[in-house]
């Protein structure tokens, strides 16, 4: 029987918040019994994983971390540098939902945000929720999208560093999102993807009409992009990257050869391979084994 590949554990904090301490790093390598390579001083460290009993090893370190602002994620140690990324939009590279802020200019935010907080964690299917909420965006002006981007919509930190580090090292980068070509649009190209996948609006004299193009880039679509993707460049799902936040992100999570949940609904946190809770988006430049000397800005 061939032995079992070997492992390594990824500690990373918040950038804004460093606090991986050396003595924390000690305990974690006296744990996990392997040597420790630090990733970024204070923020991020990678431990080979040489205990006897690694699952028991992990238990014990991520009963000590319980309490600390820090993720922990577990991994074959091979193979971690990916050549696809795949990134959901709202709530990921984002820190808002667009439809929410579009629907907050016709007073119904309230409403529309309840509904987009219940399509996220799974509570009720996606695709129909859409249609609900785009409907009550009918008579919106298109000119208010360049407006909602240029003062509501925030970058989640570590973006266009992830996007330009990966795109540096050879990697090809997608934004498929369960939002709309009219945001992805401009936020992909601010944040350097490669190119971007989301709905469509129905727009009659530059005025949105209250449809949603069918058919609708919901969970499935956004598993099948990852699936077209990887065979049109000629990976393994190994060398496959995805990232997101909601119930609708779950089969492309599930697809990819990492699947990261960022700051997620607990559903899809307790589904997908690894969750980030704490550190920002250049985390997953730390799970492929990047340190902060080899980002690019």
């Amino acid at each position: 029987m061939a032995p079992p590949p070997p492992l390594v554990a990824t500690l990373i904090a918040n950038p804004a918040r460093p606090s991986i301490t050396p003595a924390l790093v000690a305990e974690a390598e006296a744990a996990l019994g392997g040597a420790a390579r630090v990733l970024s001083p204070g923020v991020a460290v990678e431990i080979a994983i040489g205990a006897p009993s690694p699952d028991e090893a992990v238990m014990r370190l991520r009963d000590r971390i319980a309490s600390e602002p820090l993720d922990l994620v577990v991994q074959p140690a091979e193979g971690r540098r990916k050549r696809l990324f795949l990134a959901d939009m709202d709530s990921t590279m984002i820190e808002q939902e667009c439809i929410d802020e579009l629907a907050d200019l016709v007073g119904l935010k309230p409403q529309v945000a309840a509904v987009t907080e219940r399509a996220m964690r799974g509570e009720i299917a996606f695709e129909p929720a859409l249609r609900e909420r785009v409907a009550l965006l009918r008579g919106l002006p298109v000119s208010v999208v360049d407006g909602i981007i240029a003062e509501r919509i925030r970058l989640t930190p570590g973006g266009r560093t992830l996007v330009a580090s990966m795109r540096a090292n050879g990697a090809y980068t997608c934004l498929v999102s369960g939002g709309f070509t009219l945001f992805t649009g401009p936020i992909a190209t601010t944040l350097g993807f490669d190119e971007h996948r989301a709905n469509r609006l129905g727009i009659v004299m530059d005025r949105l009409d209250g449809h949603v193009a069918e058919p609708i880039l919901g969970r499935e679509a956004k598993r099948d992009a990852l699936l077209e993707l990887r065979t049109r460049l000629g990976l393994q799902p190994a060398e496959t990257l995805a990232v997101g936040d909601g119930a609708n992100d779950l089969a492309m999570l599930g697809e990819a050869g990492l699947g990261v949940a960022f700051r997620a609904k607990p559903a899809v946190a307790a589904a997908a391979a690894a969750r980030i809770d704490h550190g920002d988006l250049t985390a997953l430049l730390y799970l492929q084994g990047y340190s902060a000397e080899e980002f690019v800005p």
